[in-house]
């Protein structure tokens, strides 16, 4: 599996002065210098890339130093069938795929390489370019070029790479869900927390075990929910997966409670758009808690929170629903989408 490799190892070079992850104080300048970015195929440190593309039925075409970070990349030609998307992404859409590729077609170009690594068993995998090498495949292109990384944690960084196509919230949730299923294989002892730049933020964990079993869960109703209470785990991965699924199947049921009472609404007349918004509002029960600056602590542990929110669906009044109130719960969510 994959392992994090530090930037200063083989191939690197990082500018004098810079840190890593930091943005440049005073809008300074930063990175190599051309001299710096050119690198030659020769290159010692390329030696691993070159055998990989060749062993794929590949070829080397060039190589040069990232400018940022200086890490040794290698652009390749790779046969179509030797690269697959990394196994977490989110699920292809065969529409965007068909339309990407008819305007490849349109201008006889293709401009943009994918990013590869090498992934388990050795196999390529290209952690942002699904839709680039589906609709490849659409156009029957036998190559594709690859911008090649020895750093294989780039399997992991789907999030930060993959701006194809933009991410809603159920795509990242998938996403998130699938990436840390994978890790958990051969690093499940390792503490959740040691992930979280990968997944994010911890509530993409516990709703992509939802959107796993319900496909069409509403799960923006419950995300402003979740971002207070939930929190990674110091817990191993593998330990801290089965505690969400735990989660998730409680959201689940107060989601059925949910729609039950959304159903009851519109039967006494209300029609909103919001009414599952609404009522999961009502039975928040931190609906009320301003999050403050510096202070990272949930209000109350995920496993709590959901306890009274389920209690809270149980015992919703029907009765104290006004229009007005549903009035608030829309000038709310307008704003909240702009």
């Amino acid at each position: 599996m994959p392992t994090r490799k530090s930037a200063a190892g083989s191939g690197t070079r990082r500018a004098p002065g810079r840190r890593r992850g930091r943005l440049a104080p005073g809008g300074k300048e930063r990175g190599l210098d051309a001299s710096q970015v050119a690198a030659s195929l020769e290159d010692p440190a390329l030696a691993p890339l070159t055998a990989l593309v060749r062993s794929a039925g590949g070829a080397p075409i060039g190589a040069y130093h990232e400018p940022l970070g200086g890490r040794a990349l290698l652009l390749a030609s790779l046969p179509l069938a030797s690269v697959q998307p990394t196994p977490f992404q989110r699920d292809l859409s065969p529409t965007h795929a068909k339309r990407l590729a008819q305007k490849i077609d349109e201008t006889q170009a293709f401009l943009d390489p994918i990013i590869v690594v090498r992934g388990e068993d050795g196999r390529l995998w290209t952690p942002n370019g699904r839709h680039r090498l589906a609709a490849a495949k659409v156009l029957g292109m036998k190559q594709i070029t690859a911008l090649v990384s020895p750093d294989e944690a780039l399997a992991y960084r789907i999030l930060a790479l993959n701006t194809e196509k933009a991410h809603n919230l159920k795509d990242r949730s998938l996403e998130v869900i699938r990436m840390a299923r994978s890790l958990a294989r051969s690093r499940g002892r390792e503490p959740e927390t040691q992930f979280a730049a990968e997944f994010e933020a911890p509530e993409l964990l516990t709703l992509g075990v939802v959107y796993e079993r319900s496909p069409r869960f509403a799960g923006g109703a419950y995300s402003a929910f979740l971002k207070k209470v939930d929190r990674f785990s110091d817990r191993g991965l593998a330990a801290s997966l089965r505690a969400r699924e735990d989660y998730a199947a409680r959201l689940e049921e107060i989601d059925a409670r949910v729609k039950s009472l959304v159903a009851a609404l519109q039967a006494r007349g209300f029609k909103s758009p919001y009414l599952r918004n609404y009522v999961v509002a009502r039975i928040n029960p931190v609906r009320f808690h301003k999050v403050k600056k510096g202070v990272t602590a949930p209000p109350m542990p995920v496993a709590q929170a959901l306890t009274r929110m389920a209690a809270a669906a149980r015992t919703f009044n029907l009765g104290s629903v006004s229009n007005s109130d549903l009035a608030w719960v829309a000038v709310g969510a307008g704003s909240a989408e702009s």
